[in-house]
């Protein structure tokens, strides 16, 4: 089983390893398909390293990122996506969407 790395000093962001998906569908139906805990899990660790993530990324123009560098860009935005199910609505899915989707017009250009 091959491993995600990341930058030094985002080591413990290491097992969220699948959080690091390119495009808004792929992470939506990740964490839909979460625990509350799981999401908590993944939301308490990578919360404490956004600022120090979007200070690296920062310094950085997207279409220079070495490899790592792009896993954390990924990794960042599956965190946006779970922080609403976090802070919000204490759940995976919307509460009161029915059958919702999300369809991203835009992604990061990498």
């Amino acid at each position: 089983m091959s491993t995600v790395e990341f930058p030094a000093g985002f080591e413990a962001l290491e097992p969220f390893g699948d959080w690091v998906l390119q495009g808004e569908k792929a992470r939506y139906e990740k964490r839909i398909g979460c625990t509350m805990d799981e999401l908590q899990t993944f939301y308490d660790v990578a919360m404490e390293l956004l600022p120090a993530a979007c200070e690296y990324l920062e310094r950085h123009k997207v279409e220079d990122l070495p490899p790592e560098g792009v896993n954390l860009l990924w990794l960042c935005c599956s965190l946006v996506t779970v922080s609403f199910a976090v802070e919000c609505w204490r759940q995976p899915r919307v509460p009161d969407a029915g059958a919702s989707a999300i369809d991203a017009v835009l992604e990061p250009a990498i």
